[in-house]
């Protein structure tokens, strides 16, 4: 693979660092020219590393491309690769001459780039924003920065993220660590607990937040010292606002560092960051190399680095008491300050050293190869509607299940998800989406695509709304006369309760749908009885049965977020709104309490529809003061929310996807059917422990709690169900291929 690297040549900083450490080590493995646009300090260091370097000066751009094409047709280049706004100006004009793809990393916010600029804001800046939006994919240094494109309506589709990743070679051992503290201007003595932090003191950097949390960490903590690395236009302000604090004599400014960042990383005992705004800093990899404790921002990347109280902390921008919490129970327990340095040190090595980044990169590369070959054809891809884009963890599962399958057919395969909240569903699977209201939007992605999928979940009803049901038919109706095949995708059908509302379904479905898979048998039955005969029905599982759970790691700071210890013994309640759910709140309420005086298990009320179902589980704990008990009102996506309810021993709910991540697990259940999709599932797997909404007492609640904890002692039955159901659930994916013609 040869690829051409464009750069200005005048870069520093992070910027700088990634491009020279990321083309010294690619030209390991394919041949990774560097072209910069003016000679200097970068260049020289780029060849001193054995970088091949090439210089193409003046101002005269159409003369650049000119050459640049020549050079890059005889040299049998494949990809073209640029850093910066003269290198994206440069490459969209290249796009045309060379046919090749062009891919930019973009290692800033461009709106920021000419901050204090205006005239080349106006300028450069204007011609880079054109540049950005020409080039054919863009690499974010980290995935907040791709979200941030996103948000400006960049294609989500033509996006990857990377990570500025370090050498984690065991760094040299520290000599002398408090001479060397001292010598930077450092009050230390040998007990003291030393925080640090690298970088510029500028207004971004908001080095005030930290001096204000050091000095409250300090009240409680007389061991902290803070050690400045850095030098800006901010250098006075900050000392005197040190003096102001009375801390004065335990902050020293120590300016640039000379000679390397290894022995002042080595003479820290905590990292710190309170940036207003960064990509992916390598300050933090660079800390987690000497295995230290760290604190930051939950800016940019990150939050992709730190979770949050299981190897690091993050605060808020400008938080500063909660900044000076973390910095005094981090002074006053070295254990805890080992485990954290430890944990970030483990997570750091492996998912952000040099390596990983250069394989991201040669994976991005071949990608890119790939989908630029791809031969154009008149219907390509997939369309896929549903109840997504609501804020209902359940039905986003669905989404996520159904694009984690479709990826596994075509990893290039365009996809169209129509949604409720289009902009949230870019963001959270970079996939194209479209409003629910936006007809020709959403027509006119039909008429391209061969296969409509009506995506799972229970669609066909109308007790939720009439509409609702009206909606998806037309649809379904909408998306054959489009010329698309069309599935309907592990499926639930019903409740269908007017008798015009089964008759228009059934001429629909019978006329426009090739093939229906199901998640359970009742909804085999309820189409038979609506007379729907003329498509293919076959028997499947739900989709969200695939999708696992988060790493522990991530799953921890969930819990803890919400403040929850991640190992305690729980009892689960999945609650939501419905009608006569008020008369029977405060039965979850005392099933909670038995729960508790019986077996030992702490409440959690979990929510899966983040906007309404906290308001049903206050209900139910309103009788808990008393009782310690938890809320989960956030549980993040459905990789934290199955992680989540992986570490519950009992699972009481209404919510059907609750039921069916927590079986997943193998966690025994209770279902509450409010709706007969609940009745159907839990029958499916060969669960017995439910009752009715309507027929719910508190001593059928509680003899459910017993005979689920009963259940507890033998989980292989329900897990070998689940195996079951995992595997009909791929008769999902067959159809699918089947119908694309793969």
């Amino acid at each position: 693979m040869k690829v051409i690297h464009l750069i200005s040549g005048g870069d520093s900083g992070g910027a700088k660092t990634h491009v020279l450490s990321l083309l010294q080590n690619l030209n390991k493995t394919i041949t990774a020219q560097l072209v910069c646009f003016r000679d200097g300090p970068f260049a020289e260091e780029a060849r001193s590393l054995g970088i091949p370097t090439e210089i193409f000066g003046g101002n005269n751009v159409l003369r650049t491309r000119r050459l640049l094409t020549d050079y890059i047709r005889r040299g049998g280049y494949q990809l073209i690769h640029c850093h910066g706004s003269r290198a994206n100006m440069i490459g969209a004009l290249l796009q045309g001459p060379t046919g090749l793809p062009v891919v930019t990393t973009v290692h800033s916010d461009y709106r920021l780039d000419y901050m204090g600029r205006p005239l080349g804001r106006l300028t450069y800046g204007a011609i880079n924003a054109w540049a950005l939006r020409r080039l054919d994919y863009r690499i974010g240094v980290s995935d907040a920065m791709v979200d941030l494109l996103i948000k400006r309506n960049f294609p989500p589709d033509r996006f990857y993220a990377i990570y500025n990743g370090i050498d984690f070679t065991p760094p040299p051992p520290q000599e002398d660590r408090l001479g060397y503290l001292r010598s930077l201007g450092a009050d230390v003595e040998a007990d003291s607990v030393v925080i640090g932090i690298a970088a510029r003191l500028n207004p971004v950097k908001d080095m005030s937040t930290l001096i204000r949390g050091f000095a409250e960490g300090y009240k409680s903590c007389k061991k902290l010292r803070l050690v400045i690395a850095g030098d800006g236009e901010e250098r006075e302000k900050l000392g005197n606002l040190a003096k102001e604090l009375g801390v004065e004599k335990q902050v020293a400014f120590a300016g640039w560092i000379s000679g390397g960042m290894d022995r002042f990383y080595g003479a820290l005992d905590v990292n710190a960051l309170t940036s207003l705004s960064e990509t992916f800093p390598y300050a933090l990899t660079e800390g987690a190399r000497f295995r230290l404790a760290t604190v930051a921002t939950a800016v940019g990347g990150i939050p992709y680095l730190i979770d949050q109280g299981v190897n690091g902390y993050l605060i808020q921008p400008g938080d500063w008491k909660t900044l000076g919490k973390h910095f005094a129970d981090l002074g006053n327990d070295d254990r805890l300050r080992r485990e954290m340095g430890e944990g970030l040190y483990e997570k750091a090595s492996t998912q952000f050293s040099i390596q990983r980044t250069v394989d991201t990169q040669l994976h991005i590369y071949s990608e890119i190869l790939r989908r630029h070959s791809r031969p154009k054809a008149k219907r390509d891809g997939v369309v896929i509607c549903g109840a997504y884009g609501r804020g209902n963890a359940g039905d986003d599962a669905i989404l996520e299940a159904i694009l984690q399958e479709m990826r596994t057919l075509d990893p290039d395969m365009p996809v169209t998800v129509l949604s409720k909240d289009p902009k949230s569903t870019r963001l959270a699977y970079r996939v194209r989406a479209v409003s629910r209201v936006a007809l020709v939007s959403w027509y006119t992605a039909m008429r391209h695509a061969k296969l409509y999928i009506n995506g799972g979940g229970s669609l066909i009803q109308d007790v939720t709304s009439r509409r609702s049901l009206w909606f998806y038919l037309m649809n379904i109706r909408a998306a054959k006369r489009a010329g698309c095949k069309v599935q309907m995708y592990g499926c639930g059908i019903g409740p269908v309760t007017r008798m015009n509302h089964r008759q228009l379904a059934a001429a629909v479905l019978n006329r426009s749908v090739d093939v229906i898979t199901l998640r359970e048998p009742d909804s085999r039955d309820e189409l038979r009885a609506m007379g729907v005969d003329k498509p293919e029905i076959l028997l499947t599982a739900d989709p969200a049965l695939t999708l696992r759970q988060a790493g522990d790691n991530e799953t921890d700071s969930v819990l803890l977020e919400a403040g929850i210890p991640p190992h305690g013994r729980y009892i689960c309640f999945a609650l939501r709104r419905w009608k006569g759910y008020e008369d029977k709140a405060a039965l979850f309420g005392k099933a909670a309490r038995y729960a508790w005086e019986r077996y030992g298990l702490t409440p959690v009320f979990l929510a899966v529809e983040k906007r309404m179902d906290p308001s049903a589980s206050r209900m139910a704990a309103e009788g808990l003061k008393d009782v310690p008990h938890y809320f989960l009102d956030d549980a993040g996506r459905a990789g934290t929310m199955i992680g989540a309810l992986s570490r519950m021993e009992i699972v009481v709910a209404m919510r059907l996807h609750a039921l069916i991540f927590a079986a997943g697990q193998g966690i025994p259940l209770a279902g509450v059917v409010y709706d007969p999709k609940v009745s159907a599932f839990l029958r499916y797997i060969g669960q017995d422990i439910f009752t009715d909404l309507e027929a719910l007492t508190e001593e059928n609640l509680k003899q459910m709690v017993d005979e689920a904890a009963a259940k507890g002692q033998h989980p292989e039955v329900q897990a070998s169900a689940v195996r079951r159901l995992q595997s009909l659930e791929r008769g999902n994916v067959e159809v699918a291929q089947r119908l694309l013609g793969r």
